[in-house]
């Protein structure tokens, strides 16, 4: 199987180490992976603070860089969903309305592509750390997944993976503009959300969410708490 797959902005500048594991655990997984290098964002922050416009134009980008009829892989949960939830949105009674309906049953999110699409969990990882994972907003809300990312931690030898009291709290990042506009309120709820997971006994947060996974990380690293982050795929991909 050959997928087209699609690494969201912040994970392409801020975390290129991830989306080589990405690749990587793909590759164990019998796929064969093509990456349009012109691929850019998918307009979800231009959205969220209100320029419509751009936006859509964005997304029509977005489209016309992802003409092939295959799956398409996406690393970012929020990104997704915004994809899929927003662009009926965006390109209603347009143009790209038919295009966007081509796409839409293409789009898959990894842990999601991972479980249910090709039923690939053991990838001969190891990792003896204690974990929780995060349930994301866009994950629960948009693409109503909760358990793959756990199916496939618990494949992981060595790992024990707990739960927090409240997995399904916001990390505090929302639509990445309410991390600006609201930061105090931001960092209370990624505090909050480090603390539940701290309480567990968890050495690490695990995600499928990029933007979380940055939103989190800087306040780990500016509090000093004394927990780490990680992708699911940076787990995934331990001894591949």
């Amino acid at each position: 199987m050959t997928i087209d797959l699609f690494i969201s902005c912040i994970m392409d500048q801020f975390y290129p180490e991830t989306a080589k594991n990405v690749i990587k655990i793909l590759h164990t997984a019998g796929v064969d992976v093509e990456y349009n290098t012109e691929q850019t964002c998918c307009g979800k922050f231009a959205f969220n603070s209100g320029f419509v416009d751009e936006a859509k134009m964005l997304g029509e980008k977005f489209l016309n860089d992802f003409p092939n009829d295959r799956p398409i892989v996406g690393v970012s949960a929020s990104c997704v969903g915004y994809i899929k939830t927003r662009f009926k949105e965006l390109f209603y009674n347009t143009a790209s309305h038919l295009e966007y309906k081509r796409l839409l049953p293409n789009l898959y999110e990894l842990t999601d592509f991972l479980v249910n699409k090709i039923n690939f969990l053991d990838f001969g990882a190891e990792f003896h750390h204690k974990v929780v994972y995060q349930d994301t907003c866009s994950s629960l809300r948009e693409l109503h997944l909760k358990d793959e990312g756990r199916k496939l931690l618990s494949k992981v030898i060595g790992i024990e993976i707990l739960e927090m009291k409240h997995p399904e709290f916001c990390c505090g990042f929302g639509s990445g503009l309410f991390a600006i506009q609201h930061e105090a309120v931001s960092v209370a709820m990624a505090e909050k959300k480090i603390k539940d997971a701290m309480a567990t006994g968890a050495e690490y947060i695990i995600t499928n969410d990029i933007s979380c996974l940055m939103q989190l990380d800087t306040c780990i690293k500016k509090q000093g708490f004394d927990i780490q982050v990680l992708h699911i795929a940076d787990v995934l991909a331990q001894r591949i």
